[in-house]
């Protein structure tokens, strides 16, 4: 999401998402012994960072000073996603010897319940989101050999032409490029939306001073975000991304693989990528 004078501030979008993912309290049923084991790995792990570059009390001041601001801003959801949700994504998939599709990160704007709409729609957009390029996105959510599942269901969110997502920015309708919709008996679904932007995540709090502080960037290539589910099967959450976009060899989040890449072609007005799911059965 973008920042500036009139737009949303790190410090209004990071609420919100805290705010967000804290409705939703989880828990796991990891053991002592495990937590055990991976908190001694972890800090033993910082321990030898520390020991190697040999820091400084400075150094460690403006770390613990850094996470502070990071709380105060809400920015967890934000900086965990960003710069470690590749990783346990990628572990859970290898995990479980899966062969369905690759999935990806799903981030901090993500909003359970969107509205139900068909499996041939039009996203929910205002109409200056009209004026941007029309996108139709179709394909089939199938099973690993290819059968389809009959209603499966797509969640489909992601940021309009200038950055920003609903829920996250003021002034933009509650479910604006948000929808789950139904695919048809055949697994099929066709949905026209528009072709979004490239976007900065908010980068004027403690997520952007951190990446400012290496001399990184704080820009994102275009996606669509998808949560495709069927009763029995594994869930995929995903980010979808475009050959040849800006931003795409070097993602702030270093989510984009190659087998999440989309191909648009021209017909008539629109951008049209064809993209399907294959599901793995549930363990």
């Amino acid at each position: 999401m973008t920042t500036g004078t009139d737009n949303p501030t790190a410090h209004g979008s990071g609420n919100a998402a805290t705010d967000k993912f804290k409705k939703n309290r989880v828990s796991a049923d990891t053991s002592r012994e495990r937590a055990n084991a991976i908190y001694k790995d972890l800090l033993g792990a910082i321990g030898d960072v520390a020991r190697k570059h040999e820091v400084t009390y400075d150094e460690y001041r403006v770390v613990k000073q850094w996470m502070i601001d990071v709380g105060e801003y809400g920015e967890w959801p934000l900086w965990l996603d960003v710069f470690l949700e590749h990783d346990i994504e990628e572990i859970n998939y290898n995990r479980h010897a899966y062969t369905g599709t690759k999935g990806s990160i799903e981030g901090p704007y993500y909003v359970p319940d969107a509205p139900e709409l068909p499996s041939h729609c039009e996203m929910p957009m205002r109409d200056k989101d009209k004026a941007a390029t029309p996108l139709i996105f179709r394909g089939q959510v199938t099973d690993i050999d290819g059968n389809g599942l009959a209603g499966a269901h797509l969640e489909l969110w992601h940021a309009d032409e200038d950055g920003y997502y609903s829920q996250f920015a003021p002034d933009i309708p509650e479910w604006n490029l948000r929808g789950t919709i139904v695919a048809d008996e055949e697994g099929r679904y066709e949905i026209k939306t528009l072709q979004p932007a490239p976007y900065m995540i908010p980068h004027d709090g403690p997520t952007g001073w951190f990446v400012e502080s290496y001399g990184g960037h704080p820009w994102r290539p275009a996606h669509l975000h998808l949560r495709v589910t069927h009763p029995g099967y594994r869930e995929i959450t995903t980010q979808l991304y475009f050959k040849g976009g800006k931003w795409i060899e070097n993602d702030v989040a270093t989510a984009v693989k190659p087998e999440l890449l989309l191909d648009p072609k021209t017909e008539g007005d629109n951008n049209v990528v064809d993209y399907s799911f294959a599901l793995d059965k549930e363990d």
